[in-house]
């Protein structure tokens, strides 16, 4: 959704702080409009309700709730005479003419001429009616925006603008700016926000009490949205910075409750589980050790130590919800095929989910060649499955013929039955959209352990709030056997020297992978591709020596016995490049596999990034990663690719990425509709969170009525995402 400011009597341009404070817009649609100030909208029509709906506005307590981005200062006025290139200021004057031009596009364009005769162009790109008749000749219009050097003297692009009289009253305090929608003037939001504060004390009374608030040195609940809507004159320069730096106590007090009103509903939601029924799978170690007898390698330390928990848990009738975390390459798919096999041990059923259907292929050919040996019929679920070959595996989970279901967001599907389910496993569960997890848990998941695994590692603050009604179990150590891997940077003016270099590494026996972005050539990106690539890493190791080089390729649109093919000749050392796009992100184990290329890198997340990385130093042979970039980079792009470079921690690449992503970004939550922290920042009120974390407990045991208000007023209907 693309988020500017208001143009009512002005039009101003688009506000990207407004874009990123969006990212908290509703992830439902409201079933009814509220009395009072929202009323208003109901009786406009759907149209403005819809309005407030994207913005998460769908009741009066969300217009208190709804708090300014910035401030403006319109409490001055500048001479025109006197005006600087570059400042943000307000100015007056005497409209001259108002013409509509067409070069080098169609834009209003008025002149003012001030009261001390100098001039003032103010410029529209895109304009409405009522705006072109307010500025007519003769007008005393007041002005506010960026000033700017046109080619006709100073000049003010989309100003924010009224007609007044000589001599009007200028405002006394600063003018908030909301994040809003287009269409949904500032005028419009300031009215209706302004009629919430003023017609009703029960949306600006304290839910928390009194003590509460005074022991945690917090100020007054309506005291702090009053002085955030509507700041009091002539503020100090101290107090100014403090509200735009957003660490005033008024701020403090915001976050604080944010941050309390997510704590209390995750804690209410893991006690509410701890009162429900699951099936206790204590299993029999038959298939257990069975499986650890078929296996190539032992498992390590820490993996033995989280199978431990993950049992513990599942012989308990609570309920499991259980995070696994595990940088790459720590072995979490085999210590989910040891809890799966508890639970088929004890006569249960088990799905095993994951975001993509890459990624779920790669799952389902790991698990089929660890567990059908031991006689389990794994059911494969995909969007892509033929008709028949999908009725044949939902007839056997039906039965319970299969007792073991591997698949993608199909599992959700109506007609998927499973009626004897006991543990459900998801991979990277933050990429899982929230209707859909939702769905999960309509399907009998309620009463059924969970186990969620994460290879993109959550930093600390993360799991202290959207975590922490889960318990986590860390795989911190990797099997034995992996070298560290050696990161490089490129230009890709340099890619003939890395071709040349890949070549001669690979004509000594190693194995290299080079991942492209995109498989097909695109008129809007101008990457290089899979399939191109291939051609012109084929045709240049056409006379390698001592041999010519094998180059395979491998993408997503392959048939999955095209790419099991490829993938087998590659780990038989048949194929010594493969040509990849990011199907080879996870999941991917060839041990003499230790050159890693990935084109145009800069178009790739950290996680991304990381997790090609870790395809890699899976063997003995030193590993070398090569992030080839294209000029120019972002400043975004740069500071990833500084991560990257720099470290190799999984964890501190996950803190950095959620600091440049942010959290709606990280969970993959803006696409989902997850609502996060509006105010409280991650980073920086690591503090805040601790206390919140610690008076969410006291508040439950203390005054459970007030913390059920305190949830109603920052949550309402929105509880259930949080939790999903």
């Amino acid at each position: 959704m693309r988020v500017s400011k208001s143009r009512p009597s002005s039009c101003a341009a688009p506000d990207r702080a407004a874009e990123t404070a969006n990212r908290t817009a509703a992830a439902a649609r409201p079933a009814s409009i509220a009395r009072g100030a929202t009323a208003d909208a109901k009786r406009a029509g759907s149209s403005l309700a819809d309005k407030l709906a994207r913005l998460g506005v769908t009741r009066d307590e969300d217009l208190v709730l709804h708090l300014p981005l910035r401030y403006e200062d319109h409490t001055q006025l500048v001479a025109v005479a006197q005006l600087q290139p570059g400042a943000t200021a307000q100015a007056e004057g005497i409209v001259v003419t108002t013409d509509i031009q067409y070069r080098p596009r169609r834009q209003l364009v008025s002149v003012l001429r001030g009261d001390d005769g100098s001039q003032l162009v103010l410029r529209f790109f895109s304009f409405y009616p009522n705006q072109q008749k307010a500025l007519a000749p003769g007008h005393r219009i007041r002005a506010f925006g960026e000033i700017r050097d046109g080619h006709f003297g100073l000049e003010i692009v989309h100003p924010q603008f009224k007609v007044v009289a000589e001599g009007s009253a200028l405002p006394d305090r600063l003018t908030p700016v909301y994040p809003t929608t287009a269409g949904l003037s500032q005028d419009a939001l300031r009215k209706l926000i302004d009629r919430a504060l003023a017609t009703d004390a029960t949306r600006t009374a304290d839910t928390l009490p009194d003590d509460f608030v005074h022991g945690m040195r917090l100020w007054n609940f309506e005291a702090a949205v009053r002085f955030l809507h509507a700041p009091p004159p002539r503020l100090s320069g101290l107090t100014r910075k403090a509200l735009d730096a957003r660490t005033h106590p008024a701020w403090t007090r915001i976050k604080f409750d944010e941050i309390l009103a997510q704590q209390l509903s995750l804690k209410a939601h893991r006690k509410a589980r701890a009162q429900r029924r699951a099936p206790v799978l204590t299993g029999t170690g038959k298939l257990t050790g069975a499986l650890r007898e078929l296996l190539p390698f032992k498992l390590t330390r820490a993996q033995e130590r989280v199978s431990r928990e993950i049992a513990h848990d599942l012989r308990k009738t609570t309920p499991m919800q259980r995070l696994l975390q595990g940088d790459v390459g720590s072995g979490k798919t085999i210590v989910a095929a040891l809890a799966a096999l508890q639970a088929i041990e004890s006569g249960k059923q088990v799905a095993f989910m994951a975001p993509t259907e890459l990624l779920a292929e790669q799952h389902h050919r790991k698990l089929r060649a660890w567990l059908e040996p031991l006689g389990i019929r794994i059911a494969w679920l995909s969007g892509s499955l033929p008709a028949k070959a999908r009725r044949e595996a939902v007839a056997a989970l039906a039965s319970g013929v299969a007792s073991f279901a591997v698949g993608t967001h199909a599992l959700f599907q109506i007609g998927v039955e499973m009626p004897q389910l006991g543990l459900a496993i998801v991979d990277e569960q933050h990429r899982f959209g929230v209707a859909q997890r939702l769905a999960l848990r309509g399907k009998g998941l309620a009463e059924a352990h969970q186990l969620m695994m994460s290879a993109t590692p959550i930093p600390r603050t993360l799991a202290m709030t959207f975590y922490a009604d889960l318990d986590v179990s860390m795989l911190d150590e990797l099997p034995p056997g992996r070298t560290p891997v050696t990161t490089r940077l490129a230009n890709v003016r340099r890619r003939h020297e890395m071709i040349a270099w890949v070549g001669r590494m690979c004509g000594e026996g190693r194995q290299a992978y080079w991942v492209c972005p995109l498989i097909e050539e695109s008129e809007k990106l101008e990457l290089q591709t899979a399939v191109a690539l291939h051609a012109e890493l084929a045709a240049a190791y056409a006379d390698s020596q001592p041999r010519p080089l094998r180059v395979g390729l491998l993408h997503g649109r392959l048939k999955p016995d095209e790419k099991d093919a490829t993938m087998a000749a590659f780990v038989r050392g048949e194929i010594d490049v493969l040509v990849a796009t990011t199907v080879l992100e996870v999941g991917v184990d060839v041990p003499n596999a230790s050159i890693m290329v990935i084109e145009h890198a800069e178009r790739f997340g950290l996680a991304q990034l990381h997790q090609l990385r870790g395809r890699v130093g899976r063997g003995a042979a030193e590993s070398t990663c090569v992030l080839l970039f294209e000029d120019p980079l972002s400043e975004s792009a740069k500071l990833r690719l500084k991560v990257i470079y720099e470290t190799t921690d999984g964890f501190e690449i996950a803190r950095q990425d959620l600091v440049i992503r942010g959290p709606g970004e990280f969970l993959g939550a803006r696409q989902s509709g997850l609502p996060l922290l509006r105010f409280a920042d991650l980073e920086h009120d690591v503090a805040l969170i601790e206390q919140a974390r610690d008076a969410a407990d006291r508040l439950l045991a203390t005054a459970p009525d007030a913390a059920a208000r305190h949830v109603e007023r920052w949550l309402g209907g929105k509880a259930d995402y949080i939790r999903a």
